[in-house]
């Protein structure tokens, strides 16, 4: 019994994939005039319904992204 041996190709990720350096900015409810940081995140988030992977950089508001840091959200750099 002889069985076909298929290569499967790998997809092509680069398309699939944003680029690691995109910072995306996420409107969350902030007073005017709020300073904004880059962080980077440890874990999964959804934010006003959309999602965020570990690894991905937010754009949010100062005193969002120290609540997420004291959560645990924020990875160490």
């Amino acid at each position: 019994m002889t069985t076909k041996s298929t290569a499967k190709s790998a997809p092509d990720t680069a398309a699939e994939v944003a680029p690691s350096d995109e910072v995306k900015t996420v409107n969350v409810t902030t007073h005017i005039g709020a300073t904004m940081e880059t962080i980077k995140l440890s874990h999964h988030l959804n934010i006003e319904g959309t999602s965020f992977a570990p690894g991905d950089k937010i754009r949010v508001p100062a005193d969002y992204a120290r609540r997420l840091r004291r959560s645990g959200y924020v990875a160490r750099t």
